[in-house]
């Protein structure tokens, strides 16, 4: 006779706002989950008094199991299933941090702004690899507590194999993260992480630099006309390098029929489905706390693409020089800094 199947062992490497708020997700739904995280003070809380998950409507607060990044080392068995929610720049590392004790036929799933599937194919192998684009906000202030503006039943992600096509554990990802939200099986994800891209360099820095909630950073004047400029150039530089036009976000393939006004239908399905008047991006949280953002893995990247494909990029270059401006503590985020993007922009 043959037992029934041994239960999933995942881990979400990176339990900041977002990974935080999947894995409790996952531990409230019977998933056999471990957290591993790289600040100190969240990992001793949640061990001492559970994840606190605050959200519009409801807050939890789940035991889940919980490690120190430098836990890793000491483990033995491996995870069939590591969702990472680490930031963009630190995909390569954290990639080699778990593959030791990922299984041979596990999966390591970048849930990850920018185009970091290829370097965790480099590091994990293709086989082990899924691409995925997500759509939760949340923030983390407080160790222990983490304020997710949209719940399962608003958080929307994208899952798929890189080279297209099935995967023989796509079901077990999908099915896993269907705990933490609505799960859309995109055969050509790549395409569809291009697309998130196009949003992305849209809203997050763009928002950021103002230092304001993004409702009210896209009605400064001239700043819609800014961003949507930001994504139309990213989304010619994604054609140009052969990208397909895809619907995310929940929409359909009539949404997005016409590039003139998919940004636009972007941006609106972005404010309508996820946005809260109070709602402000990562990249603004990450200048709060004095870290480095992920700009030059958004909009540098656009620009950068751009200039070796021949693409002007002004809007995006603007975006970019001001987040660099910021990071180096030339700049703070103000509003003021909407009448220097659009000089910069021309």
């Amino acid at each position: 006779m043959t037992g029934a199947p041994r239960p999933l062992r995942v881990a979400v490497l990176g339990a900041g706002a977002n990974g935080g708020g999947i894995g409790a997700d996952l531990a409230r739904a019977g998933v056999d989950v471990t957290l591993i995280e790289q600040w100190p003070a969240h990992v001793e809380a949640i061990r001492r008094e559970g994840l606190r998950v605050v959200m519009p409507d409801r807050e939890t607060v789940t035991p889940i199991a919980t490690l120190h990044v430098n836990d890793v080392a000491t483990l033995r068995e491996p995870f069939d299933i590591v969702f990472m929610l680490m930031k963009a720049y630190d995909a390569r590392w954290a990639a080699r941090l778990i593959e030791p004790v990922l299984a041979r036929d596990g999966l390591l799933i970048g849930v990850q702004n920018g185009m970091t599937a290829a370097t965790i194919a480099e590091v994990v192998g293709e086989h082990r690899t899924l691409g995925c684009v997500i759509e939760v906000s949340g923030e983390m202030d407080e160790p222990g507590v983490v304020m997710r503006h949209t719940p399962p039943e608003r958080s929307w992600f994208a899952l798929g194999a890189l080279s297209g096509g099935g995967h023989p554990r796509l079901a077990d990802a999908v099915a896993t993260l269907s705990h933490a939200g609505s799960v859309e099986i995109i055969d050509d994800i790549l395409s569809a992480k291009w697309m998130k891209l196009v949003s992305n360099c849209t809203t997050l820095v763009s928002t950021a630099a103002l230092g304001l909630p993004m409702i009210a950073a896209r009605d400064t004047p001239g700043m819609r006309e800014l961003m949507v400029r930001a994504g139309n150039e990213a989304l010619a530089v994604g054609v140009r390098d052969g990208r397909q036009v895809l619907p995310i976000f929940g929409l359909g393939p009539d949404d997005v029929a016409s590039q003139h006004t998919l940004v636009d239908v972007l941006l609106d399905a972005l404010y309508a489905g996820f946005v809260l008047p109070t709602t402000t991006t990562t990249v603004l949280h990450d200048w709060r706390k004095g870290r480095r953002s992920e700009a030059e893995q958004l909009n540098g990247f656009v620009t950068r693409r751009g200039a070796e494909l021949g693409i002007e990029t002004p809007a995006n270059d603007a975006l970019i020089e001001v987040a660099r401006r910021i990071e180096r503590g030339e700049l703070e985020p103000r509003p003021e800094n909407a009448a220097l993007l659009q000089s910069l922009a021309g």
